[in-house]
């Protein structure tokens, strides 16, 4: 399996309509998985969709603020294309549910789905959502403490039917999702599709946001 270059994607304040739909710059030969992503900034292609507010506590954090419900961001640069991974940090600053929810094209005919970190209560991770059935209540539930403040680091992959997710490098879903009817949970996430990111009644902090394609 070939990787291609990693994109770069600039974690910045939302722009509203005034996005500027420029190519998003590349940042070079794929490094070893343990690499640090690139820190220079790259151009700002986030779009604030939904409750909260932005803002950057330092150059390369975006901080989500907590709103009454979801609070949300969406890529409005060059799409992401099937297959793909994608990596990011991020951590809790406040609230109690999820601190990451990222949403992600889930097959070429244009389903998307949402990887939830931190959800219902603040220890739930899954997929929303699977045959109807959102990240509570799938094949994909998991559950495991995640401390305030803390920087987790988190990789999806999708690849066919294949899903498989880490967090700080190790693995936590492995699904095959062949046969099976995909989407997202009905409600405000779908302002997120098909790339996006999301919190849910909860501040988060998000840095080094790069994702690749897949190539046989």
């Amino acid at each position: 399996m070939k990787r291609r270059e990693w994109m770069g994607v600039a974690l910045a304040a939302g722009c509203g309509g005034s996005c500027r739909e420029k190519p998003v710059a590349i940042a070079g030969p794929s490094p070893a998985p343990e690499a640090e992503p690139a820190s220079q900034p790259l151009e700002d292609h986030w779009e604030h969709v939904m409750g909260g507010e932005l803002s950057q506590p330092e150059p390369g954090i975006l901080r989500i603020q907590w709103g009454e419900s979801l609070s949300a961001i969406r890529w409005k640069g060059a799409p992401v294309t099937l297959p793909f991974e994608v990596e990011w940090e991020a951590r809790r600053i406040d609230g109690s549910d999820f601190f990451s929810g990222l949403t992600f094209p889930a097959r070429a005919s244009g389903e998307s789905l949402t990887w939830v970190v931190g959800g219902w209560g603040g220890a739930l991770v899954g997929i929303s959502s699977i045959d109807g059935k959102d990240a509570a209540e799938n094949e994909s539930t998991r559950h495991r403490a995640f401390e305030k403040g803390r920087w987790y680091r988190l990789k999806l992959r999708r690849e066919g039917e294949r899903l498989a997710t880490w967090i700080d490098g190790e693995p936590v879903l492995d699904l095959d999702t062949s046969g099976k009817t995909l989407g997202l949970r009905p409600g405000p996430i779908d302002c997120c599709a098909p790339f996006g990111l999301a919190t849910w009644q909860t501040t988060g902090e998000f840095k080094g946001l790069r994702w690749r394609a897949l190539q046989d």
